[in-house]
């Protein structure tokens, strides 16, 4: 008799259940059939909260990537540098500073001042390193001053 009654009871509450699904998806059917025929609403959709200039696209900032390459095109007169551009220059400065002041800060002073090139300590560091594979430069055995010696033949 419990079981009946439990069933009974499970059977009405899934009916309740199904009329109030119902009925709330025939109101929403209803407001959709209601926004749909107002005149002009289509090409304004409704915004909450940030206006879509404040609202970031997809998680990132500003224009779109094809926006700002319009915006932004490649001058013909800033190129890119040639490979072993730096290598290059460092050896010049190397070539024309004194033994005793090879240091990567002398050399990076004597760039801005000479070539007007401003280069990473990094990227001097990079070219000692490639000089002195190729046997150009030499390194003292404090690893902090460096020697032009001129190139291998």
């Amino acid at each position: 008799m419990a079981k009946t009654a439990m069933l009974q009871l499970q059977d009405q509450i899934e009916a309740i259940r199904r009329e109030a699904y119902a009925a709330g998806y025939a109101a929403a059917m209803q407001a959709i059939r209601d926004f749909a025929a107002r005149p002009g609403t289509a090409a304004a959709p409704v915004r909450r909260g940030r206006s879509a200039k404040a609202a970031p696209a997809a998680g990132r900032r500003g224009r779109p990537p094809s926006a700002r390459a319009a915006a932004k095109p490649r001058s013909a007169g800033r190129r890119r540098p040639q490979r072993g551009t730096n290598a290059r220059l460092v050896a010049e400065i190397l070539k024309a500073l004194p033994a005793s002041s090879g240091r990567p800060a002398d050399i990076r002073a004597a760039l801005t001042r000479d070539k007007g090139v401003t280069m990473a300590y990094t990227s001097i560091r990079h070219s000692l390193g490639q000089l002195q594979a190729r046997g150009e430069v030499t390194g003292d055995p404090d690893g902090k001053t460096w020697r032009y010696t001129g190139p291998v033949s």
